[in-house]
């Protein structure tokens, strides 16, 4: 491989360089102030490092860290919140050989978890990431909500506001599969994000502290649509208040798009979902239901993703011999190799992980790409031994499948 100029971010010399880029590819209007201003932050939230060509940045690299949700234990994790290569550098594998050293250095950090967005299926399944589960996402008139309007008003969010919507983004109430990023960077980033973006709240919390809101971006500020870009709260209650906010909004707006929320139907929420569906087919406020899966994980830390893994089952020892994709694209002084290797598993109340082989034990054959999506529950192993790089005994794909039964691991915030 030729030697990439890799550089931490500097924004006194890299900045304008940067958001270049950003508007090169299509995803920065530079006279939307906000917007900048919030990619300031993005910059400063976690590690960002450049790709130099011709003394120029051409490639971009950025991450955040928080954690992720597995049943009632939360696991270090890191967030790749952009990757964005310029028109002159692509085809040339900067961005891949960018991101494995992302990753690495989030390893050896003590990352357990990566994520990110992808922008295609297959691209970064090379750096050894496996796809996640679909985000539902719901087009409905949020007049024809079922639940009662609010019986007060909310009040009203600006980006100004990021902080305080950070705070309650973290004290919401999660489930198994959601991410949490620490830095309210990352949420300044995300409100500042659309022209006419706002959010509605209650400010209920210990000392009038905000307890519960939805932020919302507008895509036509009279009619809509307007998408929910996420909503925080602590208990059913709330979470249907937040929905009566949404209908009291609809003697204007006529559509509102919203992923489905962890444990929730929302056709259960909707008068006529499927007569609205067959009346507004092919109609400028068309309502429905998508389903498509825009993010991937990776399990950087086998061992400690699962020493924090306690399941129901009553015990199941196996061999695995894993596969990563990434050690290709790492630099040759890289301390982490990735995490390709023999393993003896065990899974249960106290499962645990470690290197080497049990002779009496049956073996899976995995890439960590497949084995990252049976441990966090995408899909069950028989399922993805006809889909993804793993196989094994029947007998064991079968007791994976039983030992893996876990809730849908709904992610609740977007990387």
């Amino acid at each position: 491989m030729n030697p990439i100029d890799i550089r931490p971010f500097d924004p006194e010399i890299h900045r304008d360089g940067c958001l270049r880029i950003w508007e090169e590819v299509g995803w920065l209007d530079r006279s939307h102030e906000r917007h900048v201003w919030g990619l300031d932050g993005l910059f400063e939230a976690g590690r960002a490092y450049v790709a130099m060509l011709h003394d120029e940045p051409e490639c971009l690299v950025l991450d955040a860290e928080g954690s992720l949700r597995y049943l009632g234990e939360d696991i270090r994790f890191a967030g790749i919140t952009a990757v964005t290569t310029s028109r002159v550098a692509r085809r040339q594998g900067i961005a891949a050989r960018l991101t494995a050293r992302l990753i690495a250095e989030e390893a050896q950090d003590g990352v357990a978890v990566s994520g990110l967005g992808m922008f295609e299926q297959g691209f970064y399944d090379r750096l050894g990431f496996g796809t996640g589960v679909y985000e539902r996402k719901m087009r409905f008139d949020p007049q024809l909500l079922t639940v009662p309007y609010p019986e007060r008003p909310p009040r009203r969010l600006s980006d100004e506001d990021w902080e305080v919507v950070h705070a309650c983004r973290l004290a919401r109430k999660v489930e198994h599969g959601y991410v949490t990023f620490d830095s309210p960077l990352v949420t300044r980033s995300s409100a500042a994000q659309v022209k006419g973006g706002f959010g509605l709240g209650f400010f209920d919390g210990p000392d009038g502290a905000l307890s519960h809101h939805v932020w919302l971006n507008v895509q036509e500020a009279e009619n809509g649509p307007y998408h929910v870009m996420w909503m925080a709260h602590r208990t059913p209650e709330q979470f249907l208040e937040l929905m009566g906010v949404l209908r009291s909004l609809g003697d204007q707006v006529r559509a509102m798009t919203m992923c489905e929320p962890s444990g929730i139907q929302l056709q259960d929420l909707v008068q006529q979902p499927i007569h609205s569906r067959i009346v507004t087919h092919k109609a400028r406020f068309e309502t429905g239901m998508g389903a498509l899966a825009w993010w991937q994980i990776r399990i950087n830390d086998v061992e400690r993703c699962l020493e924090q893994t306690h399941l129901n089952n009553s015990g199941l020892r196996f061999n695995v011999e894993l596969g990563d994709p990434v050690t290709s694209f790492l630099d040759a002084d890289s301390e982490w190799k990735g995490v390709g290797g023999e393993y003896v598993v065990e899974l249960g109340r106290d499962s645990g992980a470690e290197r080497g082989r049990d002779a009496s034990a049956p073996t899976l054959k995995a890439s960590i790409n497949a084995f990252s999506r049976l441990w966090l529950g995408v899909r069950p192993a028989t399922g993805l031994a006809v889909t993804d790089d793993l196989e094994g005994p029947r007998d064991l794909l079968e007791a994976l499948d039983e030992a893996f039964r876990l809730p849908e691991p709904v992610r609740d915030w977007d990387f």
